[in-house]
């Protein structure tokens, strides 16, 4: 039998279907528009392997209607068409149970293949059900995402992991013929990832690896056959900013234990070293800034080192950078004084720079009074003389707040010497 487990254990109505109680159990959001039959166009969000296509067939299934699937990897607008025609002469005009159009990573579709559904799902030609494993709001078109409803599945839990190994081993008629011993199944969880196909194909391939029908599955056994775990990690969709999310959060919060795991993450995965190197460059002006400015030096070094040598030695470099990063005090003073100019260069427009600060390299520009009356810091005592440098209609503006840390504790003290008549603290 050449077909894989995953497939001949596939459940084939909602009594079967394991997981995502909260669309599909007994109070789910889906229950009960499933048993009715009144099903709106919908978008099932979710990684893979947590039953996005399975629940759309069950779905046709319970609502006895016409089903019709594509591929978004190898369907174009001309086969869209070909099947809403099929769909509109097989009900979906004279009947309320118009047909299913099911369309698989629905993030794939270019945006001319996302319109040509338009108009066949506003007249109800069809009730669409795309999957997609990438967030819908950035992947799939406004006009065609306010047609339908998002539901979001979970990756499955440990619980109903254990239960589709069990029911593939009592239901599977391959499987039902062996005398299996799930003695530990640690070593199988971890590797599927929370993706229940992940599972079944990893439980099948340790299964048929054995030379005998009595097989006791243990973690020792399951990491010798399956190997090497592959990485759920997608470097150009919603895990790729998930995680680096959850690095700079991590540095930002002073957790090196947290930075150096989704470091560990973004590298089995295979990210791009100077991607993570260039964020750690962001990440130390803008979390960690005068609170200690040899960070910005640091990750600098950090990012022209790995350039340099590349994986795999580049993974000690790049650890070293985010713990230093970690372990660092943390200021956003710098981050927040250039967003506050900005928005005050947003709201007050062009201001004139004022006459004393202007340069003056022609007679016409000082005999206009450009320049004039400018102090020069270096002539005063301590190099420093009390002058104006904003627009007078800004002035006394303190865009720069410092930080509650060591450093810029003695900035404050400073500033607050130098400007004491002026700035507020």
């Amino acid at each position: 039998m050449n077909e894989p487990l995953a497939e001949r254990v596939r459940p084939q109505s909602l009594e079967d279907y394991i997981s995502q109680n909260h669309l599909v159990g007994e109070s789910g959001s889906l229950t009960n528009q499933i048993k009715k039959g009144i099903i709106p166009s919908l978008i099932l969000w979710g990684p893979p392997g947590t039953g996005k296509t399975t629940l759309a067939n069950i779905i046709a299934k319970e609502s006895e209607r016409p089903f019709y699937v594509l591929s978004a990897i190898n369907s174009g607008v001309r086969d869209i068409r070909e099947v809403i025609d099929k769909a509109k002469q097989s009900g979906g005009l004279f009947t309320a149970k118009n047909p299913i159009l099911f369309i698989d990573e629905i993030h794939r579709f270019s945006k001319s293949q996302q319109d040509s559904l338009l108009a066949a799902v506003e007249k109800g030609w069809v009730t669409l059900i795309g999957a997609t494993t990438e967030n819908p709001s950035f992947e799939v078109i406004p006009a065609l995402l306010s047609r339908c409803q998002v539901y979001v599945l979970n990756p499955f839990g440990k619980e109903d992991l254990e239960l589709l190994l069990k029911r593939a081993m009592n239901n599977d008629p391959v499987l039902k013929k062996k005398k299996i011993k799930l003695q530990e199944t640690e070593a199988l969880l971890r590797l599927s990832g929370g993706d229940g196909r992940k599972l079944l194909n990893v439980f099948e391939l340790v299964v048929n690896s054995e030379p005998t029908d009595e097989i006791t599955i243990t973690d020792d056994l399951v990491l010798s056959k399956a190997q090497k775990n592959t990485v759920l990690y997608d470097k150009t969709g919603e895990q790729h900013y998930d995680i680096i999310s959850a690095f700079i959060k991590s540095i930002r919060g002073s957790d090196p234990n947290g930075a150096v795991y989704w470091l560990a993450r973004m590298i089995e995965g295979g990210e791009d070293v100077k991607f993570i190197a260039r964020r750690m460059l962001i990440s130390a002006s803008e979390d960690i800034g005068l609170a200690n400015p040899t960070a910005l030096v640091i990750a600098n070094t950090t990012f022209q080192a790995v350039t340099t040598i590349g994986y795999p030695e580049a993974r000690i470099i790049l650890s070293q950078c985010a713990v230093y990063l970690a372990t660092s005090p943390k200021s956003n003073a710098s981050y927040m004084a250039i967003g506050k100019a900005q928005q005050a260069v947003r709201q007050t427009g062009n201001l004139s720079v004022p006459l004393h600060l202007r340069n003056a390299p022609t007679k016409l520009m000082k005999d206009l009074g450009y320049g004039e009356d400018y102090k020069y810091a270096h002539d005063y005592e301590n190099n420093f003389v009390n002058e104006e440098f904003l627009p007078d209609e800004i002035s006394g503006t303190a865009f720069y707040k410092p930080g509650k840390n060591q450093r810029e504790n003695t900035l404050s003290e400073f500033l607050k010497r130098r400007w004491k008549d002026k700035y507020d603290f």
